[in-house]
């Protein structure tokens, strides 16, 4: 069975149409003769949007307990035995509840696509999973729902829904995106002009990168683009900034049209904590999460991270900013300047904390 074709419309944020041009393609696709049904909707209580969902079949919800909550989710099961040609299915990052035939949505949806359905469905460019330590960054909200990048690069199609910050905001100030009982503190907080313009500018940026990545032609023999692959080393230790250096690296790495390794040299001699633990357990799901190798190793820094580039080929190397102390450096220098010396080929990067540029401030 031929696999039905996957089109995303991505948004830079809330309210920009997602959903409204997700019925309009599905009223259109139905008036031409295709058959539809929309897997799940979220109208969010916006009138607009409900009412052109009006002439589409919509399958019933699945429901679920949760403690003393009842929870309506897209039912998968329902919408592959339906067999339409095109299901609408919105919010592809949601996280279904407990117990659900699959942890997110995304998922959900590759089983409808590898049934033989179309699937048109809708994103906000702030759940992209490379790009969380730099919406923290811009807006000072992370966002808790996440989606692999892959999702972009696997999908048919992605659709830029546009719309300017000034213009968002006058929807949100008329009440068309929230309760007005909320609006004041939208327009202050997440909202604010400067973030709506960078999260706009990430979401440009991304479906830039979509299309030219799309253009690029492989016309390389196997051996020749072996031969000119850069592949990226980032190393992390159990710590929460790890998880930023690792998404920095990955998407130096896509843009290089190259592989990655993830690398936690442990120190000789050292018990890991429960709290590393901990991290390391993210790590590695951060890890599976962007199809990044995750490598283990024990021994001295330098001489492990030679090793393994060597090994794996790598061309670059990701690290955080260090935090040694002056005095170590003075003694025996810093690691980064044993690095410098003694990783002779390699280009070594720095992922600077850009939290702490706001020390830089007159």
């Amino acid at each position: 069975m031929a696999r039905g074709r996957y089109r995303i419309l991505l948004g830079a944020a809330p309210g920009v149409g997602k959903t409204y041009r997700m019925l309009q393609e599905g009223q259109q696709a139905q008036r031409e003769g295709r058959d539809i049904v929309i897997g799940y909707l979220e109208p969010h209580a916006r009138p607009e949007t409900t009412a052109l969902a009006e002439g589409l079949e919509a399958v019933p919800r699945a429901r679920a307990l949760h403690g003393n909550l009842e929870l309506a989710e897209m039912d998968v099961e329902a919408v592959i035995r339906r067999a339409p040609e095109l299901a609408l299915v919105d919010e592809l990052a949601h996280t279904n509840a407990p117990g659900a035939r699959n942890e997110k949505r995304y998922q959900d949806i590759d089983e409808i696509l590898a049934a033989g359905v179309d699937v048109i469905s809708t994103v906000n460019v702030q759940h992209l999973e490379s790009l969380n330590d730099a919406v923290f960054e811009l807006t000072e909200v992370r966002p808790r729902e996440t989606f692999p990048d892959r999702i972009l690069d696997n999908a048919d199609e992605v659709i830029l829904v546009d719309l300017s910050p000034e213009a968002l905001r006058e929807r949100l100030a008329a009440g068309k995106v929230y309760p007005k009982t909320g609006v004041d503190a939208a327009l202050r907080n997440f909202f604010r002009l400067e973030n709506l313009g960078a999260l706009r500018e990430l979401a440009l940026r991304e479906v830039a990168e979509d299309a030219e990545h799309r253009r690029r032609p492989s016309v390389l023999e196997p051996l020749s683009k072996q031969a000119v692959t850069e592949r990226v080393l980032a190393l992390v230790e159990p710590q929460p900034k790890s998880q930023r250096i690792m998404r920095r690296a990955w998407r130096s790495a896509q843009r290089l049209g190259g592989e990655m390794d993830a690398l936690w040299v442990r120190p000789a001699s050292h018990d890991v904590s429960a709290k590393e633990a901990t991290q390391l357990a993210a790590l590695r799901r951060l890890a599976s999460i962007l199809g990044v190798h995750f490598l283990e190793e024990q021994g001295d820094l330098v001489e492990t991270v030679r090793r393994v580039a060597h090994e794996r080929g790598s061309t670059y190397v990701f690290v955080g900013t260090p935090d040694e102390r002056r005095r170590v450096e003075v003694l025996r220098g810093s690691l980064l300047s044993r690095m410098v010396r003694e990783l002779p080929g390699l280009d070594i990067r720095v992922v600077a904390d850009r939290a702490a540029r706001k020390d830089l401030r007159p």
